[in-house]
């Protein structure tokens, strides 16, 4: 909670009069998020609401645990239904990875599903090793410089925003184990019921990033503060040298 709470002011990420939808697919990630958030409403010195929103891909997911332990902690929750699994198997392209394609699809999904709710912003899970696995990910197979901000503005007008982005996952994970929550696995993810070779980059590139750890045991804290200390002067911008 102090971490999150110090990421909220930097960034001013949830504010007075806010109302919040949160990405809740039931994985470690979020369960920590939407308990957290949560927790800040308790905290904090303004008003601000929440709801939390699990997609359903429309392969008869059975929610049943998700839907009892939001309503035990009196979280307010929806399932959103939508027919994506039906989708994939027709629009697809040959090829493509299922994982980024199911990822735009939930993304777009919770942007509906704020507009109904009257949300002004959405909070996703993402955490400072998804921020550093993307960073290398993009750097290394799309020669961009590019990771997960903590805010920013969709084209729709939503406000996206990543509360846990400066926390490691081994703590979103440590906090779920140790508070015992119903967490949902990869089995519910649609990919894994098409007969698919899985995308591997983002499982190499955790690998890879495990292995620099060892070494370099500060290697997340350099990245975190080098993610907010860009020079751009120093790359190679042909229209900043067009003196």
């Amino acid at each position: 909670m102090s971490k999150l709470g110090k990421t909220n002011a930097e960034f001013n990420l949830i504010e007075e009069g806010d109302k919040i939808l949160v990405g809740l697919s039931g994985g470690k990630d979020s369960l920590t998020m939407v308990h957290a958030m949560k927790e800040q409403q308790r905290r904090a010195p303004f008003k601000f609401e929440f709801i939390a929103v699990t997609v359903s891909y429309g392969m008869e997911e059975n929610f049943d645990a998700l839907i009892a332990h939001c309503k035990e902690h009196d979280i307010p929750h929806a399932i959103h239904d939508t027919k994506i699994y039906d989708l994939a198997e027709e629009k697809i392209r040959k090829n493509s990875s299922f994982c980024s394609f199911f990822s735009r699809m939930r993304r777009g999904s919770l942007y509906s599903a704020a507009e109904k709710f009257g949300c002004n912003k959405v909070a996703l899970g993402h955490h400072m090793d998804d921020a550093a696995e993307s960073f290398f990910m993009n750097f290394i197979y799309n020669g961009q410089m590019r990771s997960l901000a903590p805010k920013y503005r969709a084209g729709n007008g939503l406000i996206v925003i990543r509360p846990l982005i400066q926390m490691r996952e081994r703590q979103l994970l440590a906090c779920a184990l140790d508070n015992e929550m119903p967490t949902i696995g990869d089995e519910a993810c649609p990919s894994m019921r098409f007969d698919v070779k899985m995308p591997h980059a983002r499982a190499h590139t955790k690998e890879m990033l495990s292995k620099m750890e060892k070494e370099f045991p500060s290697l997340f804290t350099s990245l975190n503060a080098a993610f907010k200390n860009i020079s751009q002067d120093s790359f190679f911008d042909a229209e900043k040298f067009s003196l």
